[in-house]
This record gives C-alpha cells, sequence and structure tokens, in this order.
C-alpha cells in the first residue's frame, strides 16, 4: 500500500507540472525606462541646490560678534545661556 500511494503522489505532482516553452518567432519588444519628476520633487531640488550653495558661516554675523567682543560690548542674556543648558539637558535625555 506505501508504494501505491507514492505512485499516486508522483503522478499527481507529474499532472501539475507546467511545460513552458517559448516561440521564437513572437516579437519582443524592448522597454526603455523614463524618470518623470512631479513638481514638489523639481521644488525640494531647487531647495537642496540653494542650502548647498548657501554658506556655511555667516561672515557678517561673525564679524559683528568680533567688533563686539574685541570692543567689550559683548554680553550674554543669562536667561539664554540657562535655557540652552536646559535644551541641552533635556535633549541628551531622549
Amino acid at each position: 500500500m506505501r508504494i501505491n500511494t507514492y505512485n499516486q503522489i508522483a503522478q499527481l505532482y507529474q499532472s501539475n507540472q507546467t511545460k513552458t516553452t517559448t516561440n521564437k518567432s513572437e516579437k519582443t519588444t524592448s522597454f526603455s525606462d523614463a524618470l518623470q519628476l512631479s513638481q514638489t520633487g523639481k521644488d525640494i531640488q531647487v531647495a537642496k541646490q540653494a542650502v548647498k550653495d548657501a554658506p556655511d558661516v555667516r561672515e557678517d554675523r561673525v564679524n559683528a560678534i568680533k567688533a563686539e567682543l574685541a570692543s567689550g560690548t559683548y554680553r550674554v542674556s543669562a536667561e539664554d545661556v540657562a535655557e540652552k543648558l536646559a535644551d541641552n539637558y533635556f535633549n541628551e535625555m531622549i
């Protein structure tokens, strides 16, 4: 009985197998890929380029602070320092 069961399963698998044939006379079409950017994508590219072209250091601001430091008129608010310290502390906790 065991052999008969095996033969039946083997026949079942053979009947379920599909044969794939290719017809060489069929015309094959070639496809080409195309990329189309949406307006949002174009806007993002423009914004990224603007950021890339912007200077890393704001020279006008740096020169103004240097001048204040040199003249002794540069003052930092204690509240600003405390706020930055608290922000830094809480950001590190997250």
